[in-house]
């Protein structure tokens, strides 16, 4: 039986961390929550030597254990909870060889808690550039442990760094520097009166709001309570340990750490000044996202035909070759459409964390934030709330959660309730699909029309969320105070690892979360399409048959107007009946009626939808696009999806909240039901004004 041993891989933010953790476990992770809270666990497993697995988890990136946000209480909480079946055998720091001295500060204060810990030295492949260099003996020992020295971009160190946390009995447990006589009377008296526990455990408990389980609550509580200094003192000593710590790392660094500024070449510098630019750095970004747009349409193009073709060749296939009947029905025109209706917009979907990924991992996007502060500050918002916005274009569930680094409540609030109008990926399949119809394909200074107004959606939803966040800065009265701290990252190539490994993890969740609703849907449609009440879908046959008879029409024909007219007396035809007049002014037929209320569950579900209610009953190899194709008004006659129509339906997704579990995870961040229904309903009713004023126009 194979051992397992828990390894905590802890770090300031932006030293690669994440590198690091791709580099030991490879696909073999996975990302949640923690339990009752939405901050992000990553955890994977990295075989060792000898049958040894090591459970990895990556915990949000912190600069102390001084906690400031509710990621770096996790950090803590972990820490100090013997109990949790999480707690470390070993504790994995990683540093960046560049800001080596700000990231020991965690360092020294794990040590002093008494777990094997070990310094991992990142990036090393920079140090000739950068004209440094390191003792690593001298370091070892003076900080009383071992280090490994690696660059993921070469892979260079993984294996010496498996070895040593094979071997996580010979790190030593002693901390590297004594804190605690910046006040000896006091942590002398601390740990007399509780003398079984570890003194900076004691003093973490004392200075931090931290949990710690319900096993040892009592005791914890009991040191909580300990209280000799009141809270500016506290707030004095920990800043008094805070200097300490630094004049040890100084010392320690004297020798240790050497840098030649005659090697250090500076390009950093020359980049930021033109990236930041108070003109150019703007143009440079809108310029980014042109090619962006462009080239998700261009590169995608040729494997969306071949899924689209696919699967509509698979559902005339199990409709020939399976036995006739209901099971067989359910398949072909339920299931298979339904799950044709999200995997076409993989390639795009993939395409689009491919490109957010390098941005995040070249360190681009620390600039795009600094850049958009002052103008976000104009709207009330934090320049850390453009990170929320633009994450927001993957899913509005995590980017609401990243809101939590925003320190200003006000300016958090805000950011939650008008981060769901940015353009998120599940509106994608909906706007890639009415575009394919309603724009035409020529090209502007060799830019396609299409990718065009994809991009113009885009920044409509991001236009909206900043003028909706003006608005609401005048209409809360709530005080709160604000400061804005950014760090920019150095550049750096992305990792191809990184970035592969970033989008199947993404793509999988979106495709797979999707795909769970959409299966489902797509079964209750197909029964509610295929089945209804009634003489008039019982004897629907009977009754076109009697209708045309001296039409003389062909079988093809008679069998399309005898489906087509189930469908409408079926039970999804009669509730989507019910709802045609709320919608019909829109320019929307009962079909797409029923494709928006169901997309309630998922947006990407309108497609799916459509393609499982298109399907019911028809017989040919058409594909969804050519479905929609054809479909033609009711009342206006012509095309259903046409210019007016497609525009009036863009703009209502662009709009709309259609997403409970967005609404879910805004009632969570925000303890209360009140922000997501006042979402909820103001975003729906923009929606269907803009709309309606949108399609009268057009028609």
């Amino acid at each position: 039986m194979s051992k397992q041993i828990n390894v905590a891989l802890i770090g300031n933010p932006n030293t690669g961390k994440t590198s690091v953790f791709n580099a030991l476990t490879g696909l073999n992770q996975k990302v949640g929550n923690y339990p009752g809270i939405t901050v992000e666990k990553k955890q994977g497993i990295c075989k060792l030597n000898r049958g040894v697995k090591a459970h990895i988890i990556d915990l949000p990136g912190t600069y102390s254990l001084n906690a400031s946000s509710l990621d770096e209480n996790v950090v803590i909480e972990l820490l100090l909870n013997k109990n949790d079946k999480d707690f470390p055998d070993i504790a994995v720091v990683v540093s960046d060889v560049e800001n080596l001295k700000r990231n020991l500060l965690l360092f020294t204060q794990i040590k002093d808690l008494q777990i094997p810990t070990i310094l991992v030295i990142n990036m090393a492949d920079r140090m000739k550039y950068k004209g440094i260099s390191l003792d690593i003996e001298h370091l070892e020992v003076q900080l009383n442990t071992k280090i490994a020295l690696i660059s993921t971009r070469k892979n260079e160190g993984i294996d010496y760094l498996k070895q040593l946390i094979s071997n996580y009995k010979d790190i030593s447990k002693n901390a590297c520097s004594n804190v605690f006589d910046i006040d000896k009377d006091y942590f002398n008296s601390l740990q007399q009166a509780f003398p079984n526990q570890l003194l900076y455990k004691l003093w973490l408990v004392i200075t931090q709001d931290v949990n710690f389980g319900k096993t040892d609550r009592n005791e914890i509580d009991a040191i909580a309570d300990f209280k000799t200094k009141s809270k500016a003192d506290l707030k004095r000593l920990q800043q008094k340990e805070t200097i300490k710590r630094y004049q040890f790392i100084n010392n320690v660094l004297k020798k240790g750490l050497t840098i030649d500024t005659s090697k250090a070449k500076d390009l950093r510098s020359k980049l930021d000044r033109v990236l930041t630019h108070k003109i150019w750095g703007y143009v440079i970004f809108f310029f980014i996202l042109l090619i962006i747009f462009q080239a998700i349409y261009d590169w995608s193009s040729v494997p969306m035909d071949f899924i689209d073709n696919t699967f509509a060749s698979l559902s005339e296939w199990t409709k020939n070759h399976l036995p006739q009947g209901a099971f067989t029905d359910l398949i072909a025109e339920g299931i298979i459409p339904g799950l044709g209706g999200i995997v076409i917009f993989i390639p795009q979907i993939a395409f689009l964390f491919l490109f957010i990924s390098i941005l995040e991992e070249s360190g681009y996007m620390s600039r795009v934030v600094f850049l958009m502060d002052n103008i976000m500050k104009r709207f009330g918002l934090s320049g850390k709330s453009v990170v929320p916005l633009i994450s927001g274009t993957a899913c509005a569930i995590p980017a609401i959660m990243a809101t939590r680094n925003i320190e200003s409540w006000k300016e958090r609030l805000i950011t939650i309730l008008v981060t769901p109008f940015t353009t998120c990926a599940a509106r994608l399949p909906v706007y890639l699909i009415i575009i394919s119809l309603v724009i035409p394909e020529g090209r502007f200074f060799g830019l396609g029309y299409q990718a065009l107004t994809l991009m113009l959606l885009y920044l409509i939803g991001f236009g909206t969320a900043v003028t909706s966040a003006y608005f609401l800065n005048k209409i809360l009265k709530i005080k709160s105070k604000t400061f804005f701290v950014v760090e920019m990252p150095n550049y750096k190539l992305p990792l191809f690892k990184n970035v592969a490994l970033t989008v199947i993890e993404k793509t999988k969740s979106f495709v797979f979360g999707a795909g769970k609703i959409i299966l489902a849907i797509s079964i209750i449609l197909w029964f509610l399409a295929s089945y209804g009440p009634g003489e008039n879908f019982n004897n629907a046959e009977n009754i076109i048959k009697t209708e045309y008879a001296s039409n003389h029409l062909s079988e093809e024909h008679l069998e399309e107007k005898i489906a087509s007219y189930k469908l409408e007396h079926s039970f999804i035809g009669i509730a989507g009946r019910t709802i045609e007049p709320i919608i019909s002014p829109l320019g929307y037929d009962w079909k797409i009626g029923i494709a928006i209320v169901s997309s309630f569950a998922a947006r990407e579900v309108f497609v799916g939808t459509l393609a499982t209610i298109y399907s019911v009953g028809s017989d040919d190899e058409a594909t969804i696009k050519n479905r929609m194709a054809a479909e033609v008004n009711p009342i206006l006659g012509g095309p259903l999806f046409n210019f007016a129509s497609g525009i009036s339906l863009l703009l209502f997704y662009a709009f709309a909240m259609q997403c409970m579990s967005t609404l879910a995870i805004v009632k969570r961040e925000t303890n209360s039901w009140k922000w997501p229904m006042w979402q909820l309903a103001i975003m729906s009713t923009f929606a269907y004004i803009v709309a309606f004023i949108a399609f009268q126009l057009l028609k």
